[in-house]
């Protein structure tokens, strides 16, 4: 990702940044659950949580560490299930230069 959503804080909060990054780093290094799968699990909670740019950002990482867009697409059933549709509009519309 070549943007830096959390530029501002970077720049005006070292320590905020660095503890953010942190947990980040923890989340979602490979451990039991490979960092793919993690970067699905958090698509799929962005899609339930209404964050366009984040399913977009996560499904291009997610698929640069091996996901297929079948993968991206299962992972969004799983949102659209326990969410409801909503989470199937956020997905479209962060997926429109990915998937497309």
């Amino acid at each position: 990702m070549s943007f830096n959503p959390l530029a501002p804080i970077e720049k005006n909060d070292k320590d905020l940044y660095a503890y953010v990054e942190h947990g980040r780093s923890m989340a979602l290094e490979a451990g039991s659950l490979g960092r793919m799968e993690k970067l699905l699990i958090a698509m799929a909670l962005d899609a339930a949580h209404g964050a366009a740019n984040g399913v977009k950002s996560l499904a291009l990482q997610a698929m640069e560490a091996g996901a297929s867009r079948e993968q991206v697409m299962e992972a969004l059933r799983v949102a659209a299930y326990i969410s409801g549709v909503g989470s199937v509009y956020t997905a479209a519309a962060g997926l429109q230069d990915v998937l497309n």
